[in-house]
């Protein structure tokens, strides 16, 4: 029996992408609407040392692409763990 295992290329796309499309969107609402999401980001700042704590569209990209590099190490090490597990723990055939 053949395990499933996940494409670890498309993984890391996904996870890349997915992180900073919503690290962008609360940023952007935070340009639009002052305040919002003002906790969070400021969180985020003390993880993304090298993000500027203005709030500005040229802050709203480098935080993107700082969480999009993350997600994507992220989504690699998930894809690689679990394709790394399914081999292990494949039922017996009997």
């Amino acid at each position: 029996m053949e395990t499933q295992k996940l494409s670890v290329k498309a993984f890391t796309l996904a996870g890349g992408i997915l992180w900073s499309i919503g690290l962008m969107t609360v940023g952007f609402l935070n340009l639009k609407f002052p305040g919002y999401g003002q906790a969070f980001l400021d969180g985020m700042g003390s993880v993304y040392l090298w993000h500027p704590q203005i709030a500005s569209l040229e802050s709203v990209f480098i935080l993107g692409g700082m969480a999009f590099r993350d997600g994507a190490t992220g989504g690699l090490f998930f894809a690689l763990l679990y394709n790394l597990c399914s081999c292990c723990c494949k039922k017996k055939s009997e």
